[in-house]
C-alpha cells in the first residue's frame, strides 16, 4: 500500500489539482482540514495560489502552523507549491501576515520596468519558462531526470528571496533570475506548477510519492 500523502488544505484553487496529479501517479493523497492527520503522514505537500495573506490565513485558522513547523523539523518531506513555497519564508510584501519563517527571508513584487531583450515584460510571470537546477538540485531525488531548461508553467508578481542563497535550488530568467525553487533538507518548494507542467510536472510529484515511499 502506497505511503500516506496529507494534502493541506489552503483553500486555494489548485488544491483539487495537486491532489488529482498526486492520485494519477500512484499516490495515496488526502486533503485534509486536521492538523492532527501531520502527524502520521509520511509526506506533506502545501499548495497555494493567489494571495500570500489569504493562505496564511486559512493555515492559521486551521492551527496548521506548528504543525506544519514541527513536520519539517522531523525530517519527513514537505512539498510547497506557488504561494505554498512563498508562505515558507518570514513574510511577503504582499501583506501583512507573517509567513512560516522555516527559511529565512522575504518575498518581493517584481521590481517595475522589467525587461528582456529591449522588451518590457509583463508583470505577473505568467506561462511556461525554463528551469535551470542548481548542481545540488539535479542530484535530489526530487528532480532527478529531469532536463536543464525544461519548461513549467508559472503564475506570479511576487519573488522569493532567500537570505541564504544556498538554497536556491532553480533559477528560471524573466528580465533577471528569479527564485524558482528552493531546497532545504526535505523541505522543498517549487514557485512553478508541476500540475499544470504536463509530464515533467507529473515526474517531479511521481518523485516526491517514491521519496515519500
Amino acid at each position: 500500500m502506497p505511503a500516506r500523502i496529507a494534502v493541506v488544505n489552503t483553500r486555494a484553487a489548485n488544491l483539487h489539482s495537486v491532489s488529482k496529479a498526486l492520485e494519477k501517479v500512484g499516490a495515496l493523497a488526502e486533503v485534509t482540514s486536521d492538523p492532527a492527520d501531520l502527524e502520521n503522514a509520511a509526506g506533506v505537500v502545501l499548495p497555494g495560489v493567489g494571495a500570500s495573506d489569504a493562505v496564511m490565513r486559512a493555515i492559521n485558522s486551521q492551527g496548521f502552523a506548528e504543525p506544519i513547523k514541527n513536520y519539517a523539523a522531523s525530517g519527513r518531506p514537505l512539498l510547497c507549491i506557488c504561494v505554498g513555497m512563498q508562505v515558507l519564508f518570514d513574510g511577503s510584501d504582499e501583506g501583512e501576515i507573517p509567513g512560516l519563517g522555516l527559511l529565512a527571508g522575504r518575498v518581493e513584487k517584481f521590481p517595475p520596468n522589467l525587461t528582456e531583450n529591449g522588451s518590457r515584460l509583463k508583470v505577473p510571470h505568467m506561462g511556461w519558462n525554463t528551469v535551470q537546477f542548481s548542481q545540488q538540485a539535479a542530484s535530489d531525488s526530487l528532480f532527478a531526470g529531469i532536463p536543464q531548461d525544461s519548461y513549467f508553467y508559472f503564475v506570479h508578481s511576487y519573488r522569493c528571496m532567500p537570505e541564504d542563497k544556498t538554497t536556491i535550488a532553480a533559477t528560471t530568467r524573466y528580465g533577471e533570475d528569479v527564485c524558482a525553487a528552493v531546497l532545504k533538507g526535505e523541505v522543498v518548494g517549487t514557485q512553478f506548477h508541476p500540475e499544470k507542467s504536463g509530464d515533467l510536472g507529473l515526474e517531479i510529484y511521481q518523485n516526491f510519492t517514491k521519496r515519500v515511499g
